[in-house]
């Protein structure tokens, strides 16, 4: 008998639970996933009522009690929760339900019909987000069915607005009903795996991200007839300022995540890319390094640095008028921890011209914050659960380059992970977050909601 409770005791919280069965569960995930991209949540103007609605519809139709909470009728949130015993903190799980708007004559498929199609779901939404609404989805109803007993809250939000981060979604929450969210972790998007060679071998795991910074940069002049040249020339003077900030390589700074990430990728990379990752902090090879990484690695480039891209220039309206006035839209994305004061200040020194105007852009601002520790319960849970379903995969705490309404929770002490499905490279860059078509294999689909299944019953499980 001794020898059985060790054994008992040794088996992990996920094999304690009633097993689920995949294969079963297909028609249903991939029923509420296109049940989920069939609404149509383009923001503007969001409609994400529409998906609070369904989810709550979905939840409360099997004995889970689930709430909508909105500052705009139209713009609601969809919140449920699952009790545990309270031995720990609660877990919490979120998505959200608002998707970028389309150009349809761009798509071969209905883009809100979910069509499935050459092994694909094709649709807005089938990358962000709603394949994590979905999995939220799914983790509540079979928690409700299978009934594990569990040492946490699981709760779970689908939110809205996070597109233009408005004020509707996740900053809402936070400030007015925080206590319904506050937890010891949260999971998120922001993540995803890599498909090689028809495998998964690498998953990035979202510890931070980088904070949109958006300045607007603004020049007066004189105006007059364009054939008698004017030294104030606020094109002239714009220009020169918006090539100043194209051209200006920005300081590398490595944090714990971006420096462990490197590491980690430098153990898969061949030797030649090793080399490269592992000499950035050489300083007899990090401006070469860094070079090459702006011509050929892009996005591994802009994780060292606060990045500046002019985006948007307007100015003039005739051909032989001189403008009086002349604007520039400049994207700014800072890292976590950058003193943006300080920042704009050293903008406006690298432009040398004291009547260009540097203002901010953005009204509603993610605030920075922290990475999440890579050193956490949470963390380790993340890593083992994906070696347990693709062995041999190496896991990359990540710093995206973009945003997500996570900021909004390690800003108030949460740490906060981000995960995602798998795909190749070809569908990242051409069918991706944002992109023109956008689709997600149909069985990455199922085994993204497995896995958030299996990562939350490692967390929340009673053990």
């Amino acid at each position: 008998m001794f020898a059985i409770a060790l054994l008992l005791a040794a088996v992990p919280a996920w094999a304690q639970t009633p097993a689920v069965d995949w294969g079963r569960q297909r028609a249903e995930i991939l029923r509420r996933f296109s049940d989920l991209i069939r609404i149509d949540t383009s923001s503007p103007p969001g409609n994400e009522t529409k998906a609070a609605v369904y989810i709550c519809r979905a939840l409360e139709a099997e004995g889970i009690p689930c709430r909508t909470l909105a500052l705009d009728k139209d713009r609601a949130n969809a919140i449920a929760r699952i009790k545990g015993n309270g031995r720990k903190r609660p877990l919490l799980f979120m998505a959200h339900t608002d998707v970028v708007g389309v150009q349809r004559e761009k798509w071969p498929v209905d883009p809100f019909g979910a069509i499935l199609k050459d092994g694909y779901v094709w649709g807005r939404g089938t990358v962000d987000d709603k394949p994590h609404v979905a999995a939220g989805l799914m983790v509540m109803l079979l928690l409700k069915r299978l009934g594990p007993a569990l040492d946490r809250d699981v709760i779970f939000l689908a939110d809205s607005g996070e597109e233009g981060n408005d004020s509707v979604g996740i900053n809402y929450m936070v400030k007015n009903h925080f206590a319904e969210i506050d937890a010891e972790f949260a999971i998120n998007e922001g993540g995803g795996s890599t498909i090689e060679d028809g495998r998964v071998k690498v998953m990035r795991v979202q510890t931070s991200e980088k904070i949109p910074r958006g300045v607007r940069l603004t020049v007066r002049g004189t105006s007059g007839h364009a054939s008698r040249p004017r030294t104030d020339n606020a094109v002239v003077r714009l220009a020169s300022a918006v090539s100043k900030l194209g051209t200006w390589q920005t300081p590398m700074r490595l944090n714990d995540t971006t420096r462990t990430y490197f590491e980690r990728l430098a153990t898969i990379s061949t030797p030649e890319k090793a080399a490269r990752y592992n000499g950035l902090s050489d300083p007899r090879r990090s401006a070469e390094i860094q070079r090459y990484l702006a011509e050929n690695e892009p996005g591994h480039y802009s994780m060292l640095r606060t990045s500046v891209v002019p985006t948007l220039l307007k100015s003039g309206f005739r051909l032989n008028v001189i403008p009086s006035e002349a604007e520039a839209l400049v994207d700014v994305r800072a890292l976590p921890d950058e003193d943006i004061a300080k920042f704009e200040r050293e903008m406006k020194r690298i432009i040398g011209d004291k009547g260009v105007e540097v203002k901010s852009a953005l009204d509603n601002i993610r605030p920075g914050a922290a990475p999440s520790r890579i050193d956490t319960e949470m963390f380790r849970i993340l890593e083992s659960e994906a070696k347990r379903m693709y062995p041999g995969i190496t896991v990359l705490p990540t710093m995206s380059t973009g945003a997500t309404d996570m900021a909004q929770l390690r800003a108030k002490g949460i740490p906060s992970y981000g995960i995602g499905p798998a795909a190749t490279e070809n569908d990242t860059t051409n069918y991706g977050a944002h992109s023109d078509v956008e689709r997600l294999g149909e069985e990455q689909l199922y085994r993204f909601v497995e896995y958030a299944w299996n990562v939350v019953i490692a967390a929340a499980g009673a053990r």
